[in-house]
């Protein structure tokens, strides 16, 4: 099941439980490209490669309390939910929760929901911002996710949006 969880462990305040990704993915040149068929462009050098990771990509960041990570869980049911369901799901363990942004928009010209919220993970309490971005093809579900502390989150919010906008399909 894909589900944000925990992440205080890993980032200083955020990581992320989510469906382990298939084998085989490689970086060239600052791009990640995926066995499951996506590839994104990481954000540069304030951002570490988490090596131990249950998502395809966990960035974080090198001096601060946030994290990204790109997922795609390619289960045979998950496409078929609606973006919406999907969205929640990705967001079980944050209680709290109050919608700032939301709606739809197109990614890599395909239809995906938009969404900015503030919460608190269960696991710690923290106070964290989060901005995610649910899209489907008809094999898997792709989740974009950016997560810091409500304070600093517009500082390092242009680089989740850079990776976002390479975003594309393989």
């Amino acid at each position: 099941m894909r589900q944000l969880a925990c992440i205080a462990a890993r980032v200083g305040l955020v990581a992320f439980g989510v469906t382990a990704g298939c084998a085989g993915p490689r970086i060239e040149a600052g791009v990640y490209h995926s066995p499951k068929g996506y590839r994104v462009a990481l954000p540069g050098p304030d951002w570490v490669l988490a090596r131990e990771s249950d998502a395809d990509v966990e960035l974080r960041h090198r001096s601060a309390a946030a994290g990204m990570l790109v997922n795609a869980a390619c289960e045979a049911e998950a496409p078929r939910r609606s973006l919406r369901v999907l969205a929640r799901h990705l967001l079980v363990g944050v209680v709290g929760r109050t919608m700032v942004e939301q709606g739809e928009v197109t990614l890599d010209g395909r239809h995906a929901l938009h969404g900015v919220l503030e919460g608190r993970l269960a696991a710690d309490g923290q106070p964290v911002r989060i901005e995610t971005y649910v899209l489907t093809n008809d094999r898997c579900v792709y989740d974009l996710v950016y997560v810091a502390p409500e304070g600093p989150f517009d500082a390092w919010r242009a680089d989740f949006r850079r990776l976002v906008e390479t975003f594309a399909m393989e």
